[in-house]
């Protein structure tokens, strides 16, 4: 067996091979390095940009996790309401992700989870408006970032955020 690390979310991985993609904040296979190579996508110092665009990463993530949990609550469907409460997981580990590159504690806040509503067909709707927009916002963040680290990192969560959008088409 062999240990891996997420350079995205710093999470471990035991197993043979490198998983497809991170169990808890969704990255591809090429972010799992071995345990003893890992460093976290991070940058000692962040440029005015890359902290604005993570602040405005971590009020995106944070609303998406609130609606994906309150959703996860409200469906009577058990394929939809796991769905939402694994989005909602891998939302909640993209935040605390950006939170770390922030040196902040993640804010304590139910902001989004006031937007779902009763409709499956509907939640699932504004869940893809969620992610094409998130897909948008990393796509400018990481042309904008002038640290290869933030642009990585940037990236990654462009490239997940563009699976959940496959989940929900």
């Amino acid at each position: 067996m062999k240990i891996f690390r997420c350079n995205v979310c710093g999470e471990v991985y035991i197993g043979e091979e490198r998983p497809k993609s991170c169990p808890f904040c969704g990255a591809h296979e090429s972010y799992f390095v071995l345990a003893k190579e890992w460093k976290l996508l991070h940058s000692d110092s962040l440029s005015d940009v890359s902290k604005e665009n993570l602040k405005k990463a971590l009020d995106l993530e944070i609303n998406n996790t609130n609606f994906y949990k309150a959703v996860s609550g409200i469906s009577k469907d058990v394929r939809v309401s796991s769905m939402f409460k694994g989005l909602s997981k891998v939302e909640r580990e993209h935040a605390s992700a950006i939170c770390k590159h922030l040196k902040v504690q993640k804010p304590d806040s139910n902001v989004g989870s006031d937007k779902a509503v009763d409709s499956d067909h509907e939640n699932i709707k504004e869940a893809n408006r969620r992610e094409r927009s998130a897909v948008k916002f990393y796509g400018e963040a990481m042309k904008q970032a002038p640290e290869k680290e933030m642009k990585d990192f940037f990236n990654a969560l462009m490239q997940i955020e563009s699976d959940h959008i496959i989940l929900t088409d």
